[in-house]
């Protein structure tokens, strides 16, 4: 089955900043890049898709294959898979008592969990960790553990947030090419400044400020609109964030 997640003009304040305004946008199956500077309500926006945030009253729809994600509940939430950015982990646990812990929090039956968990540790090249512990492991390992939870119970909708951030060039080709494979039927969110890990593999590309949506397109799309300098994403970046550019790498 082939999910869409739709937005219908998203609204949401903290206070009197205006962080997310007026933001429409339908997703199905692919990678879809964010990109934006910091502030710019990306966070935001995955919070409120996640359901960890609520949209102003009145502040628009989050609707999953037509029906708002609030109706849908525990069933929306077994379809959603969330890597965030903070690496706040459990360092006396072993990566694999940290797995068995989130596939209880997702009501993953014990006799999948086993399989769920070997094989969320071998997406992410992980497999001879599983019994150290967190405290042990480097940045990019627990960048990669964080990825890994995210995959377990085989959601529909995956959304990451600077996944690839602490990873050596190997390790981001080793995210880069399981995201790839992911998007063939799954709808895959990616925050990131990175832009040469999302430009080869995103199927769209979202650009993102002061909380509204910019421009959307292709990435060939969107390199045509570069007004000075070689066609690339990165000069479109800086053409559209100026001052803020120093947030890409």
């Amino acid at each position: 089955m082939m999910h869409t997640l739709t937005l219908t003009a998203l609204n949401k304040h903290y206070g009197k900043k205006h962080a997310l305004k007026n933001f429409s946008y339908t997703f199905q199956k692919g990678v879809y890049g964010l990109l934006g500077p910091n502030g710019a309500g990306k966070s935001t926006l995955m919070n409120l898709i996640t359901d960890n945030l609520k949209p102003d009253k009145d502040g628009g729809l989050i609707l999953w294959d037509g029906t708002p994600i609030q109706k849908l509940g525990k069933y929306y939430r077994a379809q959603l898979g969330f890597m965030p950015q903070q690496q706040e982990l459990y360092a006396n646990m072993t990566a694999w008592d940290f797995l068995d812990y989130l596939c209880a929090l997702k009501d993953i039956p014990k006799k999948s969990a086993k399989s769920e968990i070997q094989q969320a540790l071998e997406q992410v090249e992980l497999p001879d960790n599983a019994h150290k512990k967190i405290g042990g492991f480097s940045g990019g390992m627990k960048q990669r553990l964080l990825i890994a939870q995210s995959l377990l119970g085989n959601p529909d909708l995956i959304i990451m947030d600077e996944p690839t951030a602490g990873l050596d060039p190997k390790q981001r080709v080793i995210i880069r090419e399981l995201t790839d494979r992911l998007g063939q039927d799954k709808i895959i969110l990616i925050s990131t400044h990175i832009i040469s890990d999302i430009e080869t593999i995103a199927d769209q590309i979202l650009l993102i400020r002061e909380g509204e949506l910019l421009i959307h397109g292709t990435v060939p799309e969107l390199v045509e609109r570069v007004e000075q300098g070689e066609k690339t994403l990165e000069n479109l970046y800086m053409q559209y964030y100026g001052g803020d550019a120093n947030a890409a790498c």
